[in-house]
This record gives structure tokens, sequence and C-alpha cells, in this order.
């Protein structure tokens, strides 16, 4: 719902949504049903507005409106939440860095569209001792594809596809690409791969992360998509390749967003690049996102680790010996995704992009809010309630999620919507949060969320590939011990 709850509540007449962005309420409520009258604590709209421009001065620990690119911060205790429970946040960042699990980490929390915790913790590298900066850019890898399935959804609301279009419709390359059965053999689709599909990873469609015990993953890692020069040799590459089941039947993480990503470019007739900064970045006020990371900002492109296997210490991916497993995809190889960073052409909407943790934040805070941040606006808020809901089929089970793509882990309470993970409940997850959650992750330990219930978002930014860390979980219970007034019911 899109209501501030209040002892005082009275109907704000002659204020639609688009005006009601720009007054937020500083100590309200908001949530997302725009059926409903907006409400506000005080019958006194003035004096909402006045208490908006006095929490915007406040000096607060974490920063001024203009170091978070105009999103608003307040004290915990303006949005229902104890700034003294939410040092216990202070604390897991500092503890990861004291025991060296990370060389650094960046956390940023929001209730309400209103930031109230934002820190960077250790150093920019294990080789680095730099300090960690708040704007420093990371990888995010699969934290990209929530930003290419809105981009998506921009162009389904625009009329360009259905759902239930085949994507043989828009990538025609891949309309006869064969199943491998369970018994070895080749054999056709028994009906094509769907836009739904695509984005609910249920095509068939694979990573080749199990190279070494699966036939599939075997090609795909023989086809070295990763070195294709643009999108549409990305997709030449892959029509070579096999499905790992029949479309729709499955789930199964994959390479589906990358080829999103060509969809999106063939409809809106941009660049894939050009249509995300133009459409979903330039509008969010996104000035550090990128595939490709200017001159200017490269200083600030932090390293990625893995741990050492011998030792379990930090390694800079750099360092990564030969024998090792990760070494074919770490090396430094000109014009590859995702390792290639400076000169690269094939632009991944399944893992390419580079942010930072208030650049995340901005399009992140604007799902919450349905689809607008600052008067733009990227999505309708239905979409963007569809887009979170549980789209697998009961006897779909996940497998595999954002920042731990090779792990099949607990997937109960969890399901998968256009783009991101879902909680469907939150008691079969083993840690505490909300129905209706929707999230992902990416494959450097990078981690997001948007709870509808509490209104909450946060983002926590980390450089370390196969990270063993329950991060997310800790993250969790450090975010919602400190709510003393819970939207809950």
């Amino acid at each position: 719902m899109f209501v501030l709850y209040s002892e005082q509540r009275a109907r704000l007449k002659d204020c639609s949504v688009g005006k009601y962005d720009q007054q937020n309420n500083a100590s309200g409520r908001v949530t997302l049903n725009y059926s409903k009258p907006i409400k506000l604590r005080s019958l006194n709209v003035l004096r909402a507005i006045i208490a908006l421009t006095s929490a915007l001065l406040l000096t607060v620990p974490i920063s001024s409106a203009a170091a978070t690119k105009n999103l608003p911060a307040t004290k915990a205790e303006k949005v229902g939440m104890s700034s003294e429970r939410m040092k216990r946040m202070t604390a897991l960042g500092d503890r990861y860095i004291q025991n060296k699990q990370v060389a650094g980490m960046v956390n940023l929390v929001m209730r309400n569209g209103k930031v109230v915790h934002y820190e960077a913790h250790g150093s920019k590298g294990a080789s680095d001792s730099r300090p960690m900066q708040k704007d420093d850019l990371f990888r995010i890898y699969s934290m990209t594809k929530p930003i290419t399935a809105a981009a998506a959804m921009q162009l389904y609301e625009q009329g360009k596809f259905q759902l239930s279009d085949p994507v043989s419709k828009f990538v025609p390359e891949l309309k006869d690409v064969k199943v491998l059965n369970a018994n070895g053999q080749l054999e056709d689709q028994d009906a094509q791969m769907t836009m739904h599909q695509l984005l609910t990873h249920t095509t068939g469609l694979s990573y080749g992360f199990a190279a070494q015990v699966d036939l599939v993953d075997q090609a795909y890692m023989g086809a070295d998509i990763w070195a294709a020069k643009d999108l549409d040799e990305f997709a030449q590459r892959v029509a070579k390749l096999p499905l790992k089941f029949q479309p729709g039947s499955r789930y199964h993480y994959s390479i589906a967003v990358d080829i999103t990503g060509l969809v999106v470019q063939r409809l809106s007739g941009q660049s894939f690049d050009v249509y995300l900064r133009e459409n979903i970045f330039e509008p969010l006020g996104m000035e550090d996102t990128f595939f490709v990371v200017p001159q200017n900002k490269i200083s600030r492109f932090l390293p990625n680790h893995i741990l050492n296997p011998q030792t379990g210490g930090l390694m800079d991916i750099s360092q990564v010996p030969a024998d090792n497993p990760l070494a074919a995809f770490f090396r430094n190889r000109k014009n590859v995704a995702m390792v290639d960073y400076e000169t690269v052409g094939l632009f991944s909407g399944g893992g390419g992009l580079v942010s930072t943790a208030m650049d995340y934040a901005r399009f992140a805070e604007a799902m919450r809010a349905g689809g607008i941040l600052g008067g733009k606006r990227i999505l309708s808020p239905k979409t963007v309630s569809y887009m979170a809901q549980n789209h697998l089929k009961p006897s779909m089970q996940m497998g595999g999620i954002g920042e731990q793509p090779t792990t099949d882990g607990n997937t109960s309470g969890v399901g998968f919507g256009l783009g991101f993970g879902v909680i469907t409940n939150p008691a079969y997850t083993g840690v505490i949060g909300s129905a209706g959650e929707f999230n992902w992750g990416g494959a450097a330990g990078t981690v997001f969320w948007i709870d509808p219930v509490e209104e909450i978002v946060v983002i926590s930014m980390i450089q370390l590939m196969s990270s063993p860390w329950p991060l997310r979980s800790e993250l969790q219970v450090a975010t919602y011990q400190a709510i003393t007034d819970s939207y809950e019911n």
C-alpha cells in the first residue's frame, strides 16, 4: 500500500502520486498501493513539508544529501529504527575486516526512501592498503540481471513483445537449438522457448559451471562464449550449443539474461549499453554504472579476490596460479566480457556491469517505490509488482543464486520472478525477513534486497569470488534487529 501510517491520518486532496514523490513525509511510511488515497501523519501538509526539510538539514553521521547523490539521509529514529542498534551493522562490517574475511566492504541501508546507514570498511584490496571509499567501483556481476530485466519490461510496457512470444521471434539464431536428453541424444524442442522462460531461467540454457561433470556445460566451456565480439556473435555461438532440458520444464541458472540483453538491443534499435544509459541510468541519476570503466574513474575500480586454497587468505585474482580451475576465467584477456572492463564490446546483461553501492541503491529504491525515483518513472508500479512475484511452478526448485551461482543450497521458501529472487516464506529460509522480499546478488559477493513490507533497501558490496561467508544472512539480522516500528500486519 502507498500509505503513511500515523497517529493522525488525513486525506491529502489534489495531490497526485507524482507530486507526492517530491513531498515525501520525513517520518511516514511509504508502501506500494497507488490505488488508495495518500495519507499523512498530520492534517497540516505544510508541517509535513517542514519536517522533511528539517530532516534533510540534520547533521547525521552517514553523510549529507549531496554526498548521497541527493538520496535523502535521516536518523534511524525518524523511520522507525534505532541508531544504537544500527551500530551492530557497523560492527558487522568491522568484524569482516578484522577477521580478514574480505579486504573491504561498503554497506548501505534505506528505509522509506531515506539512507539511515552508509559506511565503508577496510581497504581497497588485499594488496592495496588505501582505505575503501564509499564511491569505489565494484564488479556487480549478476546484480546486472535485475537491471536487464527492468529494461526488457520497459519494452514490454511499450507493447514490443508478449511474454508468451517465442525468443526466436527476436533471436532467430536460437530457433533450431536442440535439447540433449537424459539418454545423451539430441532432440527437437517440444515447444519454442518463450520470453517468460528467458526471464525466469527456465529455458534450458546453462552457464558452463559444471563442465567437469556435465556434457552441456563442457560444450559451453569449449565455445568460449564470453570472447564473442558482441551480442550478435554471442547468440551465434550459443545457437551451436544444446539445451540442458526442454524449455519450461525446470529452473536452471543461465545465460538467459544475456540473451535478454540482445532482445532489448534488437527491439529498441540501440546498442544495449546505450539503451541502459538513456533509459535507466540517466533517468535514475546512476552516474557510476557502466560496462566499460571510463579512464577518469579507473582509479576507483577495485581489485577482485578469491580465497587462497592453500592458506585460506585473500588473494588478488591476478595472482591465481595457472593450475587453479579458476585461472582460465580470470586470466587477463582483451575484449572478453567480465574480464576486460576497458575495451569490451560484449555487453553482458547477465553479469557485465560495474557500479557503486549508492548507484545501485538508486535503482533498488526506484523499484521499491514502484518504478520511480526523483520524479523520473522507469516502470509502472503494476509492472514492478508483477516482476516481484514468484513465477516458478510449484514443481520447480531453484538452484543457484546470484552470489552463489554454483550452489543449490536451501531453496525452501524462495522463488523467482522476472529478474529477481523472491522470498515466499521467510520461516522456511532460516533467516529473519519478510514474505515478498525481492533480491539478488553477484558472483563477487555483492548482495541486495528490497523489502516492500518494511520498506527497506539494503546494498552490500564486496569483491570476493566464491565467498563462503554468510554475509546476506548476517546483514539481514543486523538490519531487522534495528527496527523499532515494524510495518508487518
